[in-house]
């Protein structure tokens, strides 16, 4: 039984009702006290959701990363792992770097959607006992890449950060597809202007083309000035 192994109550994150119901069903067949949460509150944010899961002092949480109105469940990996609770991701999300951050941040393992109720079952086992989840080189390749693209997005944030104000403006133009003429249009300013902050701004970002630079600032998440918004 499963609480003669030391793991007892299960917490299923998910919006998808029907699948959440499926591992709930079946793992109480397996004798575990499961708790499906209701995630219908559309006012509930990322503190209110890891309030209600804590409530229920789980051994378990098998955790979905796309929420619906709940958002993005990665930021709940790490504060559920410091609460003692083992951390198991079953998502439809198939972005492997996400997978190497939820890693990092804690979680035991990560399923597809797609991988057997049997799998599932067994991960929960090997907790129970202690012992260690198979896949370790896997994993530890997962957390390689994710940590290879954070650091790339923070040097390219780097050199993004020295671009000037007025350059900035200028890169949110070009991300808006607005040629330099009618950048110039817009700012008031001589086309040669511009075109003498496109060749700072390449420079700076260390590319040759305005086609990377704006690839670049869309890689990182680069946030546009507000007052290119019009």
């Amino acid at each position: 039984m499963p609480g003669s192994l030391g793991v007892n109550r299960v917490v299923v994150v998910d919006d998808h009702v029907l699948f959440a119901e499926v591992l709930e069903a079946a793992l109480r067949i397996d004798g575990y006290d499961v708790t499906r949460l209701d995630l219908e509150d559309r006012n509930m944010q990322t503190p209110q959701l890891l309030h209600r899961i804590r409530a229920h002092v789980p051994d378990v949480v098998l955790l979905d990363l796309e929420l619906g109105r709940g958002g993005d469940a990665t930021a709940l990996v790490h504060p559920l792992t410091q609460a003692g609770a083992a951390v198991v991701i079953v998502t439809a999300s198939s972005d492997r770097l996400r997978w190497g951050e939820c890693l990092r941040q804690g979680a035991r393992a990560v399923f597809p959607k797609s991988t057997s109720l049997e799998s599932i079952r067994e991960t929960l086992r090997l907790i129970a006992l202690g012992s260690p989840l198979p896949g370790r080189a896997e994993r530890e390749q997962l957390v390689a890449a994710h940590l290879h693209e954070r650091d790339r997005r923070q040097e390219i944030r780097s050199r993004l950060d020295r671009l000037s104000c007025r350059e900035r403006e200028v890169l949110g133009h070009l991300m808006s597809g607005r040629p330099v003429r009618e950048i110039a249009s817009l700012s008031f300013v001589s086309e040669a202007t511009i075109r003498e902050q496109v060749k700072s701004i390449l420079s700076k970002l260390t590319v040759t083309s305005q086609l990377a630079a704006v690839s670049l600032a869309y890689e990182s998440d680069w946030q546009r000035p507000l007052a290119v918004h019009r």
